[in-house]
């Protein structure tokens, strides 16, 4: 098989930025919208972009955009917090997909600039090729456009490439435009433990979905 392209959602899959954003989350709802929510609570809400989860989930509608600012600044600000650090597995996973010239997109329900804040704190925005953001697409995942989208602009067929995913939106996802595609539980913090449709795999850690990637896809080691 060979498999041209990679294609990977990305908080909860690539960095581990999900504890961030729920913190961001719950500090901005309980100052503008006196509700303490959830970890669950809040992944009940992702889909949608940053904006459009306060905008739509905000009881005082006349906080919103306060909210949203507040939102920004403090994802941002947890980016330089001493115990969030880049994954070293997945940075050279990166580093072996570019170095052997398989392409690399993102698909992500973030914002473009929630999206932008993670990849230039972390130093993975030169990783990709495409990036398809929450901005970019009218149906969030579930739903297949933004990996339609992706595959588009790389001129790709869905059998040229996999999906990598912590969600099981990703999965649903996924599999509907019709990819291989993978369940991740390697970070701290992932979204789910049970998935609508099943993955064509599930990795608990990096070094697994390197060597499928090395056993099924003919990617070596330099």
């Amino acid at each position: 098989m060979s498999i041209q392209a990679v294609l990977f959602d990305f908080d909860g899959t690539l960095a581990d930025t999900l504890p961030v954003s729920f913190s961001a989350f719950k500090a901005v709802f309980k100052q503008y919208d006196n509700r303490e929510v959830t970890n669950d609570e809040l992944v009940a809400m992702f889909g949608p972009t940053e904006e459009d989860i306060i905008g739509g989930n905000f009881k005082d509608k006349a906080s919103v955009l306060q909210g949203i600012q507040d939102y920004y600044s403090l994802y941002e600000k947890g980016h330089f917090e001493e115990d969030f650090q880049p994954d070293q597995g997945i940075m050279d996973l990166l580093h072996l997909l570019k170095g052997q010239g398989v392409k690399l997109a993102v698909i992500t329900g973030k914002s473009r600039r929630a999206f932008e804040i993670s990849t230039g704190a972390l130093n993975m925005m030169d990783f990709f090729d495409i990036t398809i953001t929450g901005d970019d697409v009218d149906r969030p995942k579930p739903d297949p456009e933004g990996i339609h989208k992706a595959l588009n602009i790389l001129g790709l067929d869905p059998a040229d490439a996999v999906f990598v995913g912590d969600s099981n939106a990703d999965i649903l996802a996924g599999k509907a435009a019709g990819l291989r595609t993978y369940g991740v539980r390697w970070l701290s913090t992932f979204q789910s433990l049970v998935y609508d449709v099943s993955p064509d795999g599930i990795f608990s850690n990096v070094d697994e979905f390197r060597e499928l990637l090395a056993k099924e896809i003919r990617i070596q080691d330099n």
